[in-house]
């Protein structure tokens, strides 16, 4: 016999290739077969293998009678649909009823309808058994083999952890799909009345205590964490155990994608940093987003970065009239736009362009007349940006500026500024920045009919250049995982969080508010980056040294979401806040502030934009600060005693603070 491949990659006989009709065509008449085979035997078997003239007579004669009816009961059943290899008790079930049915309906023709009770009623029963025995055995036998481990390739042992209903659905499809290579050896359960107790032929060994002693005893090749709603601390638990067996980790998707089919092999996954946070990821209800996406003129500014890319897939999926993908790097925006056609979304228009370029962001603007706007563009990296504040102000300040101009001029709908938790009494050039971005979107939600809104995010796991993705180079390169310093703690949230927030935030905004979302208690990044080493099948300060370097510039030790000053309400969306704007902000001057920011910005003067930033912003502290001492101007190009000078001997080199010049 050919085989032909299947999508596990084993071969698979070609008479599952058969169609449809084909195969329950050779169902009907393997079953009428063996119908046929099994009347034969009870009659051998009721006359000791030597059946009379006469009854060997009525077997002829009645035997095209009990196929008709065999064969009536075998459509209603829908027995040529189900797969062998999936039998279950409901398909024992649907047999026995065939069988049943048509052997009291063949009985009741033989004997009420024609009469004949010269044929043996012991026949009718043992009939009836040899067929339902026959039938039922050739469909668990091919099961049977599998679970046996008599078909497939060499199996990996796996030790599952959680014998609920998860751990045992996938153990049923290890069972059944023996060619992905796994063999459930016990299970792990801290309910004590299914320690030894076994499902599906596999035995409840213990209980988390005992893990250490149960792997040493059965040697697993891999731990499957099989608790879909299990909270982190308990993975933590088993991650922390297992430490020192250098095992890797496998688990289940979450609990809302069991939800939406049966569990299969191929759901399982490695361990990775979300399933240890120390707070359930946000899931925010993506239904009502689409009557804000279908349709419209979207444009995305920052669309090849890691927040961009992800925002962009996700309004793709939704069905806009048009998606303008922004960048000013092309193999980002080549990546993600090529992805998405790939994928079939028509609706993207790719553009290489530059923020800061006002004539091109009008241009742009003019031709595809956005309905609404995300601007994702941004110069983010604290320490980079601490050694060239300039460039921070003309992109985050600047390149803001322009495109919010530009959405007014052109009347869009909505623009939804992304910001960051580093705003909040910033000490870092980038976080005043964007702080300033904050307030140049709160005046203008005063005067136009754009709706503005703002959107501030915690960190944000595995984006471009968070400490995630350098943790885990680190460890790859074999250490050692540096750690600025033992106290710091961060929010951090998943992608897919951070997008539904700006979705959301899109949809609630009226105009001026700024969005957060509710993300529990801060993380500690020590606690990170031993989970890491941990997830990479190390153990922390043995096999990977972790060493504390210090705070670099323009790092605090704890990131805020919110200032003493904001107000923060709940919104009609769960876990999704609105921090009312500060009411004793003075907008008055804020042109012309963020006019002499950006003219210092292009000019190079980096003490000036400093000085601007705090005019702009009291509670900008800056740790750091680049340059030379420059008296800061007024608004009127004068000096301002009220203005903290800042003074540092050489560029970018040590800790700083505000001093009063003599």
């Amino acid at each position: 016999m050919n085989d032909v491949v299947s999508e596990s990659g084993m071969p698979t006989p070609v008479v599952t290739t058969l169609t449809a009709a084909q195969r329950r065509l050779l169902l009907f008449v393997a079953y009428l077969g063996l119908a046929a085979l099994t009347n034969w035997t009870a009659f051998l078997l009721r006359f000791d293998e030597m059946i009379p003239a006469s009854q060997w007579e009525l077997f002829v004669s009645m035997l095209p009678l009990l196929l008709g009816i065999r064969a009536l009961a075998f459509y209603p059943f829908r027995l040529y649909d189900s797969l062998w290899r999936y039998t279950s008790l409901w398909d024992i079930r649907d047999l026995t009823l065939s069988i049943g049915l048509s052997s009291l309906a063949f009985a009741g023709t033989v004997r009420l309808g024609l009469g004949m009770h010269a044929y043996p009623s012991s026949i009718f029963i043992i009939d009836a058994l040899l067929l339902l025995c026959c039938q039922a055995g050739l469909r668990a036998f091919p099961r049977l083999l599998r679970e046996r481990g008599l078909v497939g390739p060499a199996h990996k042992r796996v030790l599952i952890v959680g014998a609920g209903d998860a751990g045992a659905m996938i153990v049923r499809e290890m069972r059944n799909n023996p060619s992905y290579g796994y063999r459930p050896i016990g299970f792990i359960d801290d309910n004590p009345a299914k320690v030894g107790h076994r499902i599906h032929g596999v035995e409840v060994l213990g209980d988390q205590a005992g893990l250490p002693l149960i792997i040493r005893a059965h040697g697993p090749d891999v731990v499957l964490v099989a608790i879909p709603s299990a909270a982190p601390a308990t993975i933590r638990g088993v991650v922390k155990t297992l430490e020192s067996f250098h095992l890797p980790i496998q688990t289940l998707p979450n609990l809302r994608d069991l939800l939406q089919g049966r569990v299969e092999i191929s759901q399982i996954r490695n361990l990775s940093i979300e399933d240890l946070l120390d707070r359930v990821p946000v899931d925010l209800d993506p239904a009502p987003l689409s009557a804000l996406v279908r349709g419209a003129r979207i444009l995305v500014t920052g669309a090849g970065g890691s927040i961009g890319s992800e925002l962009s897939r996700q309004i793709a999926r939704l069905s806009p009239e048009t998606l303008v993908l922004l960048d000013r790097y092309e193999n980002g925006l080549f990546a993600v736009s090529n992805e998405l056609m790939a994928a079939g979304h028509s609706s993207i228009i790719p553009v290489i362009g530059d923020i800061t370029e006002v004539g091109q962001m009008n241009r742009l603007f003019a031709e595809y007349r956005p309905t609404l706007v995300f601007h994702a563009a941004a110069h983010k990296h604290v320490p980079l940006m601490e050694g060239n504040p300039c460039e921070a102000v003309l992109n985050n300040v600047g390149g803001t500026r322009i495109l919010a101009e530009a959405a007014h001029r052109h009347e869009v709908a909505r623009f939804i500024l992304i910001s960051t938790d580093k705003a909040v009494n910033p000490v870092s050039v980038m976080g005043a920045s964007k702080g300033v971005a904050e307030l140049l979107l709160q005046k203008l939600a005063r005067s136009s009919r754009t709706i503005f809104a703002t959107v501030r995010f915690g960190n944000v796991l595995g984006s471009n250049g968070s400490v995630v993705p350098l943790f885990l180079e680190q460890i790859k390169a074999g250490g050692p995982v540096t750690i600025t310093d033992p106290s710091m703690r961060r929010y951090f949230m998943l992608v897919a969080e951070a997008v539904h927030l700006v979705l959301h935030a899109a949809r609630l905004a009226k105009g001026g508010e700024l969005f957060v979302l509710e993300m529990g208690e801060q993380i500690s990044v020590v606690d990170m980056a031993r989970n890491l080493i941990r997830l990479s099948g190390l153990v922390p300060d043995k096999d990977m040294a972790l060493t504390y370097v210090g705070c670099r510039p323009g790092e605090k030790l704890v990131e805020e979401l919110v200032a003493d000053h904001e107000r923060v309400e709940a919104t009609s969306v769960p876990k999704v806040l609105c921090v009312s704007p500060n009411p004793a902000t003075d907008f008055t001057r804020l042109t012309t502030l963020v006019a002499r920011l950006e003219e210092s910005a292009a000019e190079g003067s980096v003490s000036h934009v400093l000085n601007l930033l705090c005019s702009i912003l009291p509670t900008y502290r800056p740790t750091t600060m680049p340059g030379l001492l420059e008296n800061a101007p007024d608004v009127e190009g004068g000096t301002t005693d009220d203005a903290p000078v800042y003074h540092v001997t050489a560029f970018g080199s040590s800790q700083i603070g505000p001093h009063r010049q003599a």
